[in-house]
């Protein structure tokens, strides 16, 4: 990734998303790095299955946050001067944003284990880009478009049915409304650290100091909880595979992909791009893992590739204006 300490003085070229003028970059300079971090976060599950048996999902979660999380803020160019360049309210955002990356796997993994990972991955992801959205247009930052309104609503839609489509034929199981204000509180997460990243890295902040910060503020939260839950397991050579791919490719440089692609992408834009994740993985778990998906399941899967190519290839990205 390039280095993207930018001035002061280039906020004036970029409106409120972070974007640079249109004659600058192509459209899909910030759609392309966000898709890319999509795909590898939806490895995850695969790669956190092949973890030692009886290992807890919120340890591996915590091992991997803590690792990225803190390879981002060694490596990220003007990481540890950001807060100091900072003024009181980008401070207090940096606050919130690493609270809200801690907030994520300390609320998903509880609500995976409350109502399985199919109902928690619908309500956390599927919830992100609305929150977004909802929030972007509360602190009067971004009024949503029709067409992110529209492919927003195809790629839930889609991501709904493919997620839940193994459960449609069979008998409702009943509903933990804890586990689903967890999940809530997850997607809300997700949401805030996507819109403090993108409204620091708007004002001239360089991405990768930005997600730097709120990663590695968000590692040393997260470090009390990897402590506690830490076991054998992390001393094996197959858990500390698992943690240094989760750390390095799906946290470091995912994350790097993210914040780069903020500079030039809507954060509600970004969050509803991000549905490609469960895709990917359902994907693998019928590729890798020798699972099934009914045929409801893959009309979702096609209702969420509209969505997102309507919203990452909009039909006047290749015109030019003479």
């Amino acid at each position: 990734m390039p280095n993207d300490t930018s001035s002061r003085s280039s906020r004036s070229s970029r409106d409120l998303t972070g974007a640079s003028p249109a004659r600058q970059r192509p459209r899909t300079a910030g759609p392309l790095p966000i898709l890319t971090a999509a795909v590898l976060w939806g490895t995850t599950g695969t790669a956190s299955s092949l973890a030692p048996a009886g290992t807890s999902a919120a340890a591996i979660g915590a091992a991997g946050l803590v690792l990225g999380g803190l390879l981002l803020f060694l490596t990220a160019p003007g990481g540890r001067s950001l807060p100091g360049s900072c003024t009181g309210g980008e401070r207090r955002l940096l606050v919130l944003g690493a609270l809200a990356v801690a907030g994520y796997p300390l609320t998903f993994y509880p609500a995976v284990a409350r109502t399985g990972v199919a109902v928690a991955t619908v309500i956390a992801l599927g919830g992100a880009p609305v929150f977004a959205g909802l929030l972007a247009w509360l602190t009067r930052r971004s009024r949503p478009t029709a067409r992110w309104a529209t492919a927003t609503a195809a790629a839930v839609l889609g991501c709904t049915v493919l997620v839940l489509g193994p459960e449609f034929a069979g008998a409702a199981a009943p509903v933990d409304l804890v586990g689903v204000l967890l999940a809530g509180l997850a997607g809300l997460s997700y949401a805030v650290y996507a819109l403090v990243g993108g409204r620091l890295i708007a004002r001239g902040h360089g991405s990768g100091a930005v997600m730097g910060v709120l990663f590695g503020g968000a590692a040393l939260l997260v470090l009390p909880v990897l402590l506690w839950s830490a076991g054998p397991w992390l001393l094996t050579a197959r858990g500390a595979l698992v943690v240094l791919y989760l750390g390095a490719a799906t946290t470091f440089l995912c994350y790097r992909l993210f914040g780069y692609g903020l500079r030039y992408t809507a954060a509600q834009t970004a969050t509803t791009l991000t549905l490609v994740e469960p895709a990917v993985a359902a994907v693998l778990g019928v590729v890798v893992l020798g699972e099934r998906l009914p045929a409801v399941s893959w009309c979702g899967l096609a209702v969420l590739a509209l969505g997102i190519v309507f919203l990452a290839f909009p039909a006047d990205s290749g015109r030019r204006k003479h």
